[in-house]
């Protein structure tokens, strides 16, 4: 497998375009994104767990229920979620795409993100359609920008992999900044893949793969309305479609998690205000749900994140997230260590504090990139769970984010 460029492009027969078309105030900023296929797509994606949901879902869950797609139509700036008409709009968004790009609308995943509980008036992606269309080719750039709301930096990435002899490719682009917690899914990931591989099978694979990538990313404890994550394969690569597990399928999952993971990376670090990237490794857990368990309610605590915003080795707060985190784990047993590219240093053995030095410490959470390695010592099983320091941006960006 070798990392490429050209984000959800990569893949044969995939284009892409972002524009502003006007929903966004900030003519600076792209606000309407489109990925098309050449040929049909097999389809799967996966949502929200918030029981309040932007409308584009519901649209998008009946027009893949026979996993097929060929474009996907996403819109910056207001999330069509919490309004009478949303379904109404949400369709009417397919309806404006399918014409543009000749295609049927119930073969398109439409999404929306940004505030929520404000009618999306659809005049200005009417008045924008036909450039976004007229647009469209390797500008995966063009349209990560376009799904970017509190995001600083854009996120995409690719990989060229080979399945039954073939040269594959896969490729993604997501948002997510804020709103961001472990219930899948967790914010908007686009990804496109040239390998041929059932809707059954696609499916499968990504359902498995959430639960080890953008189910363990929190930013802020809160689970967005709109999230969600779809994956199109148009088969052009050309090799025997993957209808079974076997070595071929195995192939794809490790291609798919190595896009997902390195996105999830990405939006960590990207967190709003944040200054740091979080990475809690656990090794040694009974289970791998005590695993994800301990992993997750570390980088979700508020008290540890604001300690790694202030560069503090407050390891208390690690064995108190862990206490707390409904793992079954022997506290006795619990090692802990710090680690970023300035060097690695052990603050607890045994569920005991140990000796250090609080110099050599500072100077290691100091780095962007902290690891947190916690070892339970009970068992075989590991997880990892990617988070953010909590800042005082944080609250800033929040406070007037509707204005």
């Amino acid at each position: 497998m070798e990392q490429i460029k050209g984000g959800v492009c990569a893949a044969k027969g995939f284009s892409a375009n972002g524009i502003h078309c006007g929903i966004r105030k900030n003519k600076t900023k792209r606000d309407l994104a489109l990925i098309k296929s050449e040929v049909m797509a097999n389809v799967a994606s996966v949502y929200t767990t918030n029981l309040v949901k932007g409308a584009p879902i519901a649209v998008t869950k009946e027009n893949i229920a026979d996993g097929k797609a060929i474009a996907v139509i996403c819109n910056s700036g207001n999330a069509n979620t919490c309004n009478k008409n949303g379904v109404e709009v949400a369709r009417k968004m397919c309806d404006i795409t399918a014409a543009a790009i000749g295609v049927d609308s119930r073969d398109i995943v439409v999404a929306s993100t940004g505030v929520i509980g404000q009618e999306l008036d659809v005049t200005p992606i009417a008045n924008g359609i036909n450039e976004l269309a007229d647009g469209l080719g390797d500008n995966s750039v063009s349209a990560a920008e376009a799904i970017m709301t509190t995001d600083t930096v854009l996120k995409e990435i690719a990989f060229s992999f080979t399945v039954g002899g073939k040269e594959c490719k896969i490729g993604g682009i997501a948002k997510g900044s804020g709103m961001i917690h472990p219930n899948m899914a967790t914010m908007l990931v686009f990804v496109t893949t040239d390998c041929a591989i059932s809707s059954e099978m696609l499916k499968k694979a990504l359902t498995n793969d959430v639960k080890y990538s953008f189910n363990m990313v929190s930013v802020d404890g809160d689970t967005s309305t709109n999230d969600m994550v779809s994956v199109l394969a148009n088969g052009m690569a050309g090799n025997p479609e993957i209808t079974e597990e076997g070595e071929d399928y195995e192939a794809f999952k490790k291609a798919l998690a190595a896009v997902t993971q390195y996105l999830c990376r990405m939006i960590a670090k990207d967190g709003e205000g944040a200054t740091k990237m979080l990475e809690c490794k656990v090794t040694g857990a009974n289970t791998e749900e005590d695993a994800r368990k301990v992993a997750k309610s570390v980088v979700c605590s508020a008290l540890f994140k604001s300690a790694m915003f202030g560069s503090d080795a407050n390891w208390g707060r690690v064995l108190c997230a862990i206490g707390y985190s409904g793992a079954n784990v022997d506290v006795e047993k619990i090692d802990l260590s710090f680690a970023s590219k300035a060097g690695k240093i052990d603050v607890c053995k045994d569920g005991y504090g140990i000796e250090f030095s609080e110099e050599v410490a500072k100077e290691i959470l100091l780095c962007d990139e902290i690891e947190i390695l916690i070892s339970l010592k009970t068992g075989e099983y590991e997880a990892t769970a990617w988070g953010c320091d909590l800042t005082y941006d944080y609250v800033k960006i929040n406070g007037d984010y509707r204005t």
